[in-house]
Order: C-alpha cells, then structure tokens, then sequence
C-alpha cells in the first residue's frame, strides 16, 4: 500500500543547473536582454503573458524565428471569443517547420509495436518519404482545402500522411483502428473527404484484428471519397480485393521516391487538422484548428512547459484519436525525437513501456493518470527493475493524478525526476494548465498555469476566486482554440460549447482550485459534480478516497436527482478477481470517504459492477451514466460507438429498470 501524502506538499524542488539550462530560463533571459522586460519568477511573466497577449504572442513569433512567406499585419485583430483573428495577413506552413534546420542523419522517429521490432527512422529518410507521399497524394487529386483522413495506428506511416497532407495545405483528420466503424463514420462523414488511408488491421494485446471489412463499410458510407490507400500491417495480409479504388501505401511511395519537399504557403488561419470531441452523447464535435495556431501554441507548450531539446527522446502513450497524438508529432518541431509505440500498454504486462524507455533511452516519458494508478495496484518497480537513468521526466494527463500517484513516481521511478501533470483539452489540442521546470512539484498539483493562457476560477456569480474549487475558465483568447466547428454555418454550435454560461469567457467544463502558490488541482468535469446539503465535492477526490483501498481497482460516482425527492448519491465499484463487496467493505469505503472526504457525501447505496464505462480515450462516463439512471433512453444519451466498453452499461440499465418497477 502506498504511504499517504498530504496534497500540496512538495515532493521536489528542481536542482540549479536544471532551472538554468531550461528553456523557458533561456525566454526569460532572451526578453530581458532584447526586450528590456524582467521577470523576477514565473508567475510574474504568467501575468505579464496575460496581461499582454499581444506583446507575448509577438515574441513567441520572433524568438522561434516562425518562416512566413508573408508578413502578419497585425498580432491580434479583434481580440474577443469568440471571432479573435491572429496574425492576419501572415503565410506559412507548419509542416515547414517540421523540417527547418534539421540534421538529416539524426533520428527523427524510434518505433515499435507489437507487430514490428523497435527500428529507427533519420530526418533524411523521414524527409524523403513525406516528399513522396506529397507527390502520391497530389496525383491522387488532392490539392489545398482537401481532406485527407486516416484510420491508422500509431506508426510512422501515419506521421508520414499528416506531413504529406499538411506540406499541400490539405486538411488531415484520423481515427485509431480500434473505433468500430460507426464511430469512424460518425466522424468522417461530417467533413467529406476525399482520401482514406487506412491500415489492413492491428494488434492488440497479442491478437489481430483484420479491418477490411470496416473499410469498406466506411467507403460506401462515405461518397465523396475517391481513393483508399491501404497501408499493409498485418502478417497474414488480409485480402483487399473487396475494397474499391484502392492503392497500396508501399508502392505510391515507391513510385514517387526522388522528389523534393515543397510546402503550399496558406494564412495563418487555414486549417490544419480536424480533431473531434469524444460523441458520448451524439454526433462529435469536428474541432478545426489552424496551422499557425497550432504551430506557435505547440512550440511554446513544447519547449517552455515540456522543455523538449533537440537531444531528446519525446514519448507519449497514446493513439491517433487523441489529442496527444498531435502533441507527439509536434514534438518534432524542437527538432526532439519522437518515439512511437502501437499496442497493449499492459500487454505481456504493465512493465511493457518501461522496457521501450530502457531500450529507447527516453528522456521524456508521458502517460496517463489511469496508467500510473494501474502500475501502483500491480505493485512494479520500474526504477528498480529498469536501466532509467536517462530519463528526465514524466508527464501525466488524461485525468487527475492523485498525491499518492504522485508519491509512487518518486518512490518507484527516480527521486530525481521532474513530473509535470497537465490538463487542457482536444479543443484547443493544448494544456491550460502545466508543467514549469523553474517550480517546486508539489503533490497532486499541476505546477501552473501556461503562458498566454488567462485561467481563472470562477465562483457561482462569475467571480474569480483563490483556493478555492470553481469553474475553470480562460478570459482571453490563445491562437490554438477553434478556428469553428466543421457544418457549424453560424457558429451557434461554438458558442453553445463555450460561451453560453459566461458570454465573451471560455467556460470550459472542469472544476479547478487555484492556489495562492499559483498551483492548480483539477477535480474533473464541472457537470459531473456532487453536491450534497451545499458542499460541493468534485468526483475525482472521491475516487481517490475509494481507490486508496487495497481492493478496489475503480470506481465511478453518480449524484442522481429522483422526482419527488432529494437527489442520491450511487458508488459503483470494481473489486479486484476473488474480492467481494460484502458488509465489511462497505463500511471500509464509507469511513474512507467521511474521513477523507466529507461525511455529506457517503454514498445511499453502493454497487459491486463488473466494470466502469470509458470513452475510447479511457475517460470515465460520468454524465450520460448518470442521464441513463435518471430514466432517459439509453439511445438518447449516449453513443455506444464512442465507448471502448459499451456492454458495461447494461447493468445501469438493469438498475433504472428495477428502480422504475420498484417505485
């Protein structure tokens, strides 16, 4: 069992020499010797980014040394939300910087999977294919505006296609294989587009699934499409003969190898890749984000938060329909490698990516909250059992970190290990809130909040408020949010996502305390919130009190509102092979949480379940479970396609049902 910590206690203080080779100590010195602007610590140039988005944007610009074919009129135009207009007048192309000043003998990409052997890719090999899958794709009729969509794994091929895409001012757009095939429908269809490519299968915890027939459901519900290029993985070679218009990713890039790489110069507000949010409860939001945008939040995330270099090794977990696959592939514009892994993170067992950074020498290992937590329960000793001396730092998002999540990394990693944990969104594909290595890692907090990222916490009346829980919301603009929602004509969509609880305010959905330290703990999504007899409690302290117990290995919580009566606190709980959820341990989770937590908020009843809902990036289902036992249809409230679980939630189902028969 983990020892106890409390939250805010600060577990490691970055050393002299690590603050002062850092990047972001090198933009603060940068801004005092060229523009005259001194910062006596990070918070203060926090304020000054916020204070001044124009004057800090404009020095993100200058001090990357962005590539513009044309100049930008002005920084900012229109500075509101939604509508900010950001560099105006200004052409570039974000794959251009991919590729700026770089060693083409150096490694760009380090990949494995379960189907493939780890393997190297140099700059100059990486160069050459995405040049030849440039010329591949223009000959296949796609030009500036097009879509180009991929249902592909985590592997280079994949980055090789966004490159491609980006380099002709076409527009890219992918889903990881796993997504059956309404889910990728639902997506794809929205946006028209007019290349596939798409893998034969993948492997997943030592078992393929061949995807031919998911492609072609995808190709007949999809017209505008006019040629799928099948990407060959598996090792049995599926039969593609039942696909139409096809073209075998090996042989376009063999027949255009030899050509120079050339970059469409487009505005600083043309689109560069479509993201979308996760469709638990209808048809996804499709997320249109710029190729300026992107390029300028990323080098600042990248370096400044991240602190990549050129000499590092750059992981995340994660596939391509997440956010963080984007953040992967623009690790390379710090001119850091990237490593790639396609497959069961947990698969021989959970020491598997803890081999790839011994093997790989990673400096910089990202992962999941859920994934350390896994590690904590499976009780491995990845320092111990592990050669991680290379190793820098850890990142973590995807969900809060526990204090005692955070603990573990320092007992079981490496005491010396700068963790950054993180939170944004898809919907500006960034964090708002991060990683400084100039700070002290205090338990359970994020470090701070990211230059140029106004983030408050906002109270019931629309107050900002300190150290205290309230809504997180962003009072200014940041180039990366939306440029619109794709069929969004008159952006009422947008507004509605955004806008509508504070006009002119980012609303953004999670619940966050802002310390007087400038720290920041985030207690999950802000619809999902209990509140009982007028204190609020946000979900994941609840989980992080039922979880510390031996036994459990996940739980959800759902505040139920009943008619005609008050509303019902419901704890479902997933024991581990053997355990049961007997009296004892009933009374074990109920005195974890009144001590922890608060006693307002035991549980009515509580529930042994076979297992938790999770979108297909992992989060839990917290609203549309707690729609599902209000009495709204299963059909109405969720879409099955977007779960990675979706039989789980027929137990809700039962449940409602026994409690409409029995009132």
């Amino acid at each position: 069992m983990e020892r106890k910590i409390k939250e805010g206690a600060v577990i490691w203080e970055p050393p002299y020499d690590f603050q002062h080779n850092s990047n972001i100590f090198r933009y603060i010195s940068w801004l005092k010797y060229k523009k005259g602007l001194s910062f006596r610590d990070y918070h203060q140039l926090w304020k000054w980014s916020v204070n001044d988005i124009t004057g800090f944007w404009e020095t993100i610009w200058e001090y990357f040394d962005i590539i513009a074919s044309k100049p930008y009129k002005a920084v900012l135009e229109n500075p509101v939300m939604p509508g900010a207009k950001w560099f105006p007048g200004a052409e570039l192309n974000y794959a251009e910087h991919i590729f700026h000043n770089r060693d083409l003998k150096k490694t760009a990409l380090i990949h494995a999977s379960e189907l493939r052997p780890l393997a190297h890719m140099t700059w100059r090999e990486l160069y050459d294919q995405v040049a030849a899958m440039r010329l591949a794709l223009k000959t296949l009729g796609v030009t500036r505006g097009d879509r180009v969509v991929g249902y592909l794994p985590n592997i280079p091929e994949t980055i090789v296609s966004f490159l491609a895409c980006a380099s002709i001012g076409a527009i890219w757009s992918s889903c990881s294989p796993d997504f059956g095939s309404l889910s990728v429908i639902d997506r794809f269809k929205q946006i028209e587009p007019k290349v596939l490519i798409a893998t034969d299968g993948y492997r997943y915890g030592g078992k393929d699934f061949v995807r031919t027939d998911v492609i072609k459901e995808i190709q007949q519900a999809i017209p505008t499409l006019r040629k799928t290029v099948i990407v060959p993985y598996l090792s049995n070679h599926p039969n593609t003969s039942q696909l139409a218009n096809v073209d075998r990713w090996d042989e376009l890039i063999a027949a255009n190898r030899g050509q120079a790489l050339t970059f469409e110069q487009v505005p600083f507000s043309h689109p560069l890749w479509i993201l979308y949010s996760s469709g638990t409860t209808g048809i996804p939001k499709a997320i249109v984000q710029g190729h300026g945008g992107i390029l300028l939040e990323h080098l600042k995330m990248e370096t400044f938060h991240m602190d990549l270099k050129p000499n590092d090794r750059f992981f995340w977990f994660t596939t391509t329909g997440w956010m963080m696959w984007n953040v992967v592939v623009s690790g390379l514009l710090t001119g850091a490698t990237a490593i790639l892994f396609d497959g069961n993170p947990g698969y021989p067992d959970l020491n598997t990516l803890w081999k790839l950074a011994e093997e790989t020498q990673m400096t910089v290992f990202g992962t999941s909250a859920s994934f350390i937590k896994a590690c904590m329960d499976a009780e491995i000793h990845p320092g111990r059992n592990f050669d991680l001396s290379h190793l820098k730092s850890i990142g973590s998002t995807g969900s809060p970190l526990s204090p005692e999540g955070f603990q573990w990394v320092y007992d079981h990693v490496k005491e010396d290990l700068w963790l950054v944990s993180t939170s944004g969104g898809t919907d500006l594909c960034s964090a708002f809130v991060g990683g400084c290595p100039l700070l002290p890692v205090r338990a359970g907090e994020i470090q701070c909040r990211a230059l140029g990222a106004a983030v408050e916490a906002f109270d019931d009346k629309g107050k900002s408020v300190t150290d205290t829980v309230g809504e997180l919301v962003v009072r200014k603009p940041m180039p990366s949010m939306p440029l619109f929602l794709w069929n969004d004509i008159h952006g009422s969509r947008y507004q509605e996502s955004y806008f509508d609880m504070y006009p002119g305010v980012w609303r953004h959905g999670d619940w966050i305390k802002i310390t007087r330290d400038g720290g920041c703990v985030i207690y999950g999504r802000s619809d999902s919130t209990i509140n009982r007899g007028g204190v609020r409690i946000g979900t994941s302290e609840i989980y992080r009190a039922v979880e510390s117990i031996p036994d459990i290995v996940d739980s959800l919580v759902i505040d139920v509102q009943r008619k005609k009566s008050e509303s019902e606190m419901l704890l479902f709980v997933v024991l581990k092979n053997g355990k049961t959820l007997d009296e004892e341990r009933k009374k074990e989770i109920k005195q974890r949480i009144r001590s922890n937590c608060s006693p307002r908020h035991i549980p009515n009843d509580i529930y042994e379940v076979p297992d938790i809902p999770r979108t297909l990036n992992g989060k839990k289902l917290e609203v549309p479970v707690k729609k599902i036992l209000q009495g709204e249809p299963l059909e109405t409230v969720v879409n099955k396609g977007a779960l990675s679980n979706p039989d789980s939630l027929q137990f809700f189902v039962k449940l409602q049902e026994k409690y409409t028969k029995g009132a």
